[in-house]
């Protein structure tokens, strides 16, 4: 059965690979992004662009778009990256992680509860470095902040969602060699991509709030 699946940040790593993933699978997709690229362009994606996640006027822009068009799967992906410590402190570069990476995934799903049916299902991208018991090293303030909020709104939104039939996970998609990093990471975009769509696949409304590593593992709040 065919699937509509919504991605924001799809523009390129992550997202883009999504795209392409559940594409092959012969499901529905639309991209959300500030700009398309040529690569995601050449895809056969709907694609809406000109959206800032953390705007709440493009997130109305969206809501619109998508009015009366049942979502099956809503990838929550976009999100940003900045390493702040004691001696280099960046107040503006926290909050703009937290209102892209915390903020903006719940204002999307909010905006677009209505397209949610039966069965549907949230995947919020995050990070293990959103863990508390996991954080042995420090750093990267705001970017753990923002992640450890979402993990929270997740679980939250787990909660409230269940009567209505609606899955929500939490998923740290790995080191992934991403522009974010700089293209350091130990496994790509596309493996990345083929690990958490298996995950989104064993959502279920049992399983709803938890915490996965794309490999499977469950990870410590």
């Amino acid at each position: 059965m065919t699937k509509h699946v919504v991605v924001t940040g799809a523009n390129k790593g992550i997202g883009l690979n999504f795209c392409k993933h559940y594409l092959t699978l012969g499901n529905r997709v639309t991209a959300i992004v500030r700009t398309p690229s040529e690569e995601l362009k050449a895809l056969d994606v709907k694609i809406i662009s000109d959206i800032d996640v953390a705007n709440p006027d493009d997130v109305t822009t969206l809501a619109n778009h998508l009015h009366g068009d049942k979502i099956d799967i809503l990838i929550n992906n976009a999100g940003i990256f900045h390493n702040e410590t004691l001696d280099e402190m960046d107040f503006a570069a926290i909050e703009k992680q937290i209102s892209v990476n915390a903020i903006a995934p719940v204002r999307i799903t909010h905006a677009l509860l209505q397209n949610l049916g039966i069965d549907a299902k949230v995947a919020m991208i995050t990070s293990r470095m959103g863990s508390i018991a996991d954080n042995g090293s420090g750093g990267y303030i705001g970017y753990r902040m923002s992640k450890a909020a979402l993990n929270a709104a997740g679980v939250s939104l787990a909660h409230e969602l269940k009567d209505k039939q609606i899955a929500v996970g939490l998923f740290h998609p790995g080191f992934v060699q991403t522009e974010m990093v700089n293209f350091a990471g130990d496994i790509s975009p596309e493996t990345a991509a083929e690990r958490l769509i298996k995950r989104i696949d064993e959502l279920n409304l049992d399983n709803s709030g938890g915490f996965w590593h794309s490999n499977g593992e469950t990870l410590p709040w």
